[in-house]
């Protein structure tokens, strides 16, 4: 009996129930009823606990809210009341042309104070103002993209980027405007400036029969496809000839009016030649990729489904492409490569890495659905023009990214090869394609033969031979059995080359000692 009493006042005393209703019997006892009326009763205090528990933290909040609703209205107030008073110093009259060194000085010194305090004021709202429509932003931002994004944006650095009200409108050449003035030219169109009405070219997109419909005159890739041609966009780009084209002539430009939306993270265009065999062989890749590595603007070939060395330019340095009204984009091939201007800024180039037909053909503009692994593009394709411009390159290209003078290194490497589309091989399978390859190389290396780096778990290899005559016979005869092309001068080649010239004109000069150590 006193155990049971001491067991009850434990209870009652809120320390640890030791009996559940599990584990109580069919037919209680007496004393048992007791126990679960008690367990019943300290289980209904529990939950009027966390009930106010919660309604005393939700009155927090709106107390909370209430407060910043407060503050916020008082400094709209101070901001106005500085305003009205510093118009009022600067406009005060002089009553019957009464000097105004007649008034008190210490007034308007106290006044003057006044004004600077509460400009300080006005100044700091909206600082405070401006913060927090940036946070707003972000978390909208946020929750539409979804956990992936946000952990991009985690870290990626911050750009400050234009808002659409500060983006200079393209204006038409039209002078119809009442008075003279210039009308802005609709989003949606190309800019008079382009002069496309005198080019010899056509627009392909909208097609000259689509309906009358608003969403008939948009692509925009599906939000259901799997796979890049699932619902892609695919025009031919007729009439073109490669000997045309390197002298600057025949149909070499391709225009495309397009938006991508603020949460877009990529989109991509191709440009593929005959036979292309849906997606397997592309001449030239345009992909911008908003939250990979701070923003990047990606440019590559793709030859027997595999993706080349992609030349690489920040979209930081590059005009604003996401979340913009609308951007232009002009493809030009040319005698080097293809040139890629976006809103009339030359961005990038993408030098010709297979040869083009020798005769006159059509080539394929491609607009694909999602990327090679399914995941989905979100940009609007509004026209497409396909014709003939002047080259629009300069003749200072020193910050054009891709092109020879301003890749990493110093453009391609003179006696380097890069072969490419090979089989798969292991740590295992390294010296059997090195031996492999230096004997398919043997004759352009000179007497020691040819020097083969092989990078295990690729699909590639490098070959430098002995002179740049004997890699441009090498390209030439072994064109058939291995696909290749130039290597890219790496950092390590060029510094290489900078020290073997610096060491051979300090011996010449009797100085190669000192011209080593200071490498060293």
């Amino acid at each position: 009996h006193l155990r049971d009493n001491h067991h009850k006042s434990n209870l009652l005393c809120g320390r640890e129930i030791m009996v559940t209703p599990a584990t109580l019997r069919a037919n209680p006892t007496k004393e048992e009823a007791e126990l679960l009326a008690l367990y019943e009763t300290v289980k209904g205090y529990e939950k009027e606990a966390e009930k106010l528990k919660r309604n005393a933290a939700m009155a927090k909040q709106r107390e909370a809210d209430e407060k910043f609703k407060r503050e916020q209205q008082a400094l709209k107030k101070t901001k106005k009341s500085a305003k009205k008073r510093k118009a009022n110093s600067t406009e005060f009259p002089s009553a019957g042309g009464a000097d105004l060194g007649d008034f008190d000085s210490d007034d308007d010194d106290d006044d003057s104070v006044l004004d600077e305090d509460q400009e300080d004021i006005a100044a700091t709202a909206d600082v405070d103002e401006h913060a927090m429509e940036e946070e707003r932003q972000k978390q909208q931002l946020e929750e539409a993209l979804g956990d992936k994004a946000q952990e991009n944006i985690a870290f990626m650095p911050s750009l400050k980027r234009k808002a659409v009200s500060e983006v200079d409108e393209e204006v038409s050449l039209i002078q119809s405007a009442p008075g003279g003035e210039a009308l802005p030219t609709p989003p949606r169109d190309f800019s008079e400036s382009y002069g496309l009405e005198d080019a010899a070219g056509s627009y392909l997109f909208p097609p000259p029969t689509f309906v009358e419909d608003e969403k008939s005159r948009i692509w925009t890739p599906p939000s259901t496809a799997n796979h890049p041609s699932e619902g892609d966009l695919e025009l031919e780009l007729t009439g073109f000839n490669s000997s045309l084209a390197r002298s600057g002539s025949g149909n070499n430009t391709l225009m495309i009016k397009f938006s991508a939306p603020s949460d877009s993270s990529r989109f991509s265009l191709n440009i593929a030649g005959p036979g292309h065999r849906d997606y397997f062989d592309v001449l030239f890749h345009f992909n911008p990729r908003q939250f990979q590595k701070g923003g990047q603007l990606i440019v590559n070939d793709k030859q027997e489904g595999i993706w080349g060395m992609g030349v690489t330019a920040p979209l930081s340095a590059l005009p604003i492409i996401f979340g913009q009204i609308s951007c232009t984009l002009i493809v030009q091939i040319n005698a080097d490569g293809f040139d890629v201007f976006v809103n009339g800024v030359h961005c990038s180039r993408l030098e010709h890495r297979t040869q083009l037909p020798p005769d006159p053909c059509s080539f394929f503009l491609q607009f694909p659905s999602t990327d090679d692994y399914g995941s989905p593009e979100n940009w609007s394709v509004f026209k497409v023009w396909w014709g003939h411009k002047p080259l629009m390159a300069g003749n200072d290209l020193s910050g054009v990214v891709g092109c020879n003078n301003n890749v990493t290194g110093g453009g391609l490497h003179p006696k380097k090869l890069f072969v490419s589309g090979l089989s798969k091989i292991t740590e295992e399978g390294v010296d059997l394609r090195r031996a492999e390859l230096e004997r398919a190389f043997r004759k352009y290396g000179g007497p020691q033969g040819a020097t083969v780096t092989v990078p295990v778990n690729s699909t590639y290899a490098f070959v430098e031979v002995e002179s740049e005559r004997q890699a441009d016979l090498a390209l030439a005869e072994l064109q058939s059995q291995y696909r290749m092309n130039r290597a890219r001068r790496s950092r390590y080649d060029a510094t290489q080359e900078e020290r073997e010239a610096a060491e051979v004109a300090a011996a010449k000069a009797g100085t190669k000692e000192e011209a080593s150590s200071e490498w060293d």
